[in-house]
């Protein structure tokens, strides 16, 4: 993959994604001790930066496609249900039963067939293969899909040239990462937009496959699939197609503990005024909370998402102060 990949998907995306704002506050940025930037991803269609690499790769599809199947604990589930409701395809969608109840909710209203299935002991990739070929179904993976990957890249390709208007040229991107399609489409932009930005990818502790994965070398697995409050980067391991570009591009990952995500909620809603759920929100912790990790220089936090149950929200924010 290349930049002509992202450029074409950016291409497909004009008039349906979103530009969205890269945010800051003089509050945030002291207590990190640096420039913070926060690329909000949250307020993409469908809450999340996961439209983008839905509407890359179920625009791509022919006229006469079938259906699309995804699988996905929420965000990818309501971008490839939107994307697919807006080309008139029917869309099956595979979730965890315990997904949060507002992604589950979601994607039944945007239009998509809800197949859940339990996480813990049964193969998400072999329930979905299964149903697509059933069905006659495209299968769109969340994230080891090329059209997929070049339509997060599309991110970065913001994310360059909004830093540019800044005047900033250098810094560190730290991204929320699952299996790895929004890290690996937005190191791919900024290789060739802003060659002066480093990748970091930032995972919840004791889910760290990809940190683990780049200091090996090799792709590692986690040992479970269940036990954080960010649900929505919960993965088995990095992909095929998208570890290969962190190795290449990314720098070490960072980890960060659930209470640390509900922080960063928290203080992004108040110095921001935007919503993040947990695993949308663990960019921004390591900006906040691991700044002793990163390089000197500005940091930009990709905020990707804000699909969050209520509960967990005041949750969130019963960390603040007083």
């Amino acid at each position: 993959m290349n930049i002509s990949d992202i450029e074409a998907a950016a291409g497909r995306l004009q008039g349906q994604a979103r530009v969205t704002p890269m945010l800051s506050s003089p509050f945030l940025d002291d207590l990190a001790g640096r420039q913070v930037l926060v690329k909000a991803e949250c307020l993409q269609r469908a809450g999340s930066f996961k439209f983008r690499g839905a509407w890359s790769a179920v625009s791509a599809l022919p006229a006469d496609t079938s259906g699309v199947l995804a699988y996905s604990s929420g965000n990818h589930a309501q971008g490839i249900a939107m994307a697919a409701g807006l080309r008139g395809f029917p869309a099956v969608i595979v979730m965890p039963a315990d997904a949060p109840a507002l992604k589950l909710a979601n994607t039944r209203a945007l239009g998509a067939e809800v197949v859940t299935y339990d996480r813990m002991t049964e193969d998400r990739d072999v329930l979905g293969a299964r149903l697509a070929e059933d069905r006659g179904l495209v299968l769109i993976k969340p994230f080891d899909n090329e059209m997929v990957i070049a339509g997060q890249g599309t991110c970065g390709l913001e994310i360059a040239a909004q830093a540019a208007e800044a005047g900033i040229d250098t810094a560190t991107v730290l991204t929320c990462c699952g299996g790895g399609g929004l890290t690996a489409g937005v190191a791919l932009a900024l290789e060739a937009r802003a060659p002066g930005m480093t990748v970091r990818p930032v995972e919840p502790v004791g889910f760290d496959d990809v940190a683990r994965s780049l200091a090996t070398g090799q792709i590692c697995r986690n040992a479970r699939m269940g036990g954080s409050i960010c649900d929505a980067i919960v993965t088995p391991c990095p992909g095929n197609l998208t570890f290969p570009i962190l190795k290449r591009l990314c720098g070490p990952g960072l980890l960060v503990s659930d209470d640390e995500a509900l922080r960063a909620m928290a203080l992004a809603f108040l110095r921001l005024k935007i919503v993040l759920e947990p695993g949308g929100a663990v960019a921004l912790a390591a900006a906040l909370f691991h700044a002793d990790a990163l390089a000197d220089g500005p940091v930009i936090a990709i905020a990707s998402g804000g699909n969050v149950d209520p509960a967990v929200f005041r949750q969130a924010l019963d960390t603040l102060p007083g």
